[in-house]
């Protein structure tokens, strides 16, 4: 039995040993969570826009207001749906959405950009007979392509945040 519980401790020592820290060791009072719950997220256009928005909202926890407001996450998105895989009879088969944000963080008080980078996904779908079946594959794929965007989003602004508030 003692060797039982020295092999499950195992794991857990080893991992402590690499260096890995959790970004939110600790909950919603590390300064990770509030800094990234200090995130107001800019109005994003289009269809695609909307959808980001309501993604990286729910991903960055409370939308602030008025003083709590301590960033400003800019997105631009470009949406881009292209025919591949010509047939015989000249019709495409198979498309390719791809999602691309190029996104900032502002600095609320002194304007200062923060982070300045490009996150993207994209997803291959099949073009069916029925025209109904496409167009929902095609926003079924922008939808998922959406929460990955928003996820890697979200995450590279936590390492950021962390990195900013480790500096001495």
């Amino acid at each position: 039995m003692r060797a039982f519980r020295l092999l499950a401790a195992a794991p857990a020592l080893m991992l402590a040993s690499c260096g890995l820290q959790p970004l939110y060791q600790g909950g919603g009072q590390v300064s990770v969570a509030q800094g990234l719950g200090g995130v107001e997220v800019a109005p994003i256009a289009g269809k695609a826009g909307w959808l980001m928005h309501d993604a990286l909202v729910t991903r960055l926890g409370a939308s602030p207001t008025g003083a709590a407001v301590r960033y400003k996450l800019v997105v631009r998105l470009d949406d881009r749906l292209e025919g591949l895989g010509l047939l015989s009879n000249d019709t495409v088969g198979r498309e390719r959405r791809t999602l691309r944000a190029r996104y900032q963080l502002v600095d609320a008080g002194s304007g200062a950009v923060l982070v300045d980078a490009t996150a993207g996904s994209d997803a291959g779908l099949d073009v069916v007979s029925s025209e109904y079946a496409t167009v929902a594959a095609e926003q079924t794929a922008l939808e998922n392509l959406t929460r990955v965007v928003a996820d890697r989003i979200v995450t590279n602004l936590a390492i950021k945040l962390r990195a900013e508030r480790q500096k001495p």
